[in-house]
Parts: C-alpha cells; structure tokens; sequence
C-alpha cells in the first residue's frame, strides 16, 4: 500500500555529513510519524529519530542528539535526515519507516524502506 524509499547514503570520512532523504508513495499515506532505524552488521536494529507528521517535533536518540536533525515536509510525502560530524559508530545501514502512532520501537512501524548504506571511515 504504502513504499518507502531512502537515497543519499555513501562513504564520508568521520567528522562529515551526510543527508539522507526519504519519498513515500502509496495509494494513501497519513502517517503519524517518520522515522528513522539504523542496523549495524551482527547487532539490532536501532531507533535513531522520528517526527511528527502534522506538527513536525521531532525526537532523537541520546546517540545522535545534537548531531542529526530531522525533518520532512508532508506537502511532498518526504523525509531528511541531516547528519552531521558523523562517527564511526555511525556506519550501518539507514531505514526509513512510517507509523500510526508516536513510538521508537521498530515493531510498531508499519512501513518500511530498502535502506541506504552509511559508511563513516576513521
């Protein structure tokens, strides 16, 4: 019903910036809120940040806050991601998802994109 696509992912030296954005398309879309989910090789899929999709407030985890900012624009159906002095820890790939409802566990988005790889050489 609902396709989610990320694009802007890539290779940056640690201390770079990166912004990753995501389109949604679908027969209708009125999500909640979009986030952001990050997955590292061997571990687990981690929350890294959603908005709200009327108001626009955001929330972040610790491990990014001050660093990325997200935003999106719902006349457009997209979502960015704005990561700045970007770490190695970083490195993983980036999805973008879609909820009914304000939450940072990843079982209650309902949408899903492919992921972008972000790579953050030291």
């Amino acid at each position: 019903q609902v396709q989610l696509v990320e694009s802007g992912g890539g290779l940056v030296q640690a201390g770079g910036s990166l912004r990753l954005s995501c389109a949604a398309s679908g027969r209708t879309f009125r999500p909640a809120v979009m986030g952001w989910f990050r997955q590292a090789p061997g571990k687990e899929r981690e929350f890294v940040s959603f908005i709200t999709w009327i108001v626009g407030t955001p929330t972040y985890a610790d491990s990014v806050k001050g660093r990325f900012t997200i935003s999106r624009d719902a006349a457009k159906n997209t979502v960015h991601l704005q990561m700045n002095n970007l770490k190695s820890e970083d490195t993983a790939v980036y999805y973008c998802a879609a909820a009914t409802r304000a939450t940072m566990v990843p079982g209650g988005y309902d949408y899903w994109g492919q992921g972008t790889q972000v790579t953050v050489s030291s």
